[in-house]
């Protein structure tokens, strides 16, 4: 099945501001909850290691995605890690949630482009279930941007251009029906447009099929990171592992 980048309404500026903040509050909530990350804490270790570096840059964060609970296992062994949340459409009351939970976490408040990074904002940039928003050419930019700025960079995708994923998207809609209660900050909103006007659980749906079809798979990472200019200044590693039920696919690249 090759890569089909439909629309995802996440991308599209017209996009109510409030209901993209209750989709990604869902992802970061499910994400935290199911501890999706789990398989690959031993990826993000190494690229910080190999970084030399206790910061973490994340780009395109949405609600914080899993990194609530992915903090409080890498900080086992990184005591003094800290993370920076960025993203083009920033959702600060969530960012300000996270920060409440973890004194570790900082945030951007203004639009970050992940293909052009403010130079001051440096460590180990992580792009968590978000590669796949960008075309192939937006993609390159990224990592290319990453290897100008001697950056490494870390991209984890929850979910893979298969039948079984797509599968998996089709029952988003019941997740948010059974979750939405439990996601704090409490917003009545959010109650009125999950159940009252099912608006987020048909954005969730779409969205989710959307992801799969558009996520890049092994070899499609492995073309672009051959096209960058410079690549072999870095190491790269690219593959995917199981979680669960679910796959990960994950690319990493530290300066050599």
């Amino acid at each position: 099945m090759g890569r089909i980048h439909l629309f995802e309404f996440e991308d599209q500026k017209w996009f109510p501001k409030f209901i993209r903040n209750y989709g990604t509050d869902f992802l970061q909530f499910l994400s935290n909850k199911t501890k999706m990350y789990k398989a690959i804490i031993p990826i993000i270790k190494k690229g910080l290691e190999k970084s030399k570096t206790n910061q973490i840059i994340d780009l395109g964060s949405g609600g914080g995605g899993g990194l609530i609970w992915l903090n409080s296992e890498l900080k086992k062994d990184v005591p003094n890690l800290e993370i920076t949340l960025t993203d083009f459409y920033p959702n600060i009351p969530a960012f300000q949630f996270t920060k409440k939970l973890a004194t570790n976490f900082k945030y951007v408040e203004a639009p970050v482009d992940a293909r052009d990074i403010p130079v001051e904002l440096k460590g180990l940039r992580t792009l968590f279930l978000s590669l796949h928003h960008f075309k192939p050419k937006d993609a390159r930019q990224i990592l290319q941007n990453a290897m100008n700025s001697n950056n490494s960079i870390a991209v984890i995708e929850a979910q893979e251009r298969s039948v079984p994923s797509l599968l998996a998207m089709c029952f988003s809609p019941l997740s948010v029906l059974l979750t939405t209660p439990f996601i704090r900050p409490f917003k009545i909103g959010r109650i009125i447009f999950t159940y009252l006007i099912p608006i987020v659980p048909l954005f969730v749906l779409w969205d989710g099929v959307v992801s799969s079809l558009r996520t890049y798979s092994v070899k499609e990472m492995n073309e672009l990171v051959e096209s960058l200019n410079g690549t072999e200044r870095y190491d790269w590693e690219i593959n995917k592992v199981k979680s669960g039920p679910a796959v990960i696919l994950y690319l990493l690249g530290t300066k050599k």
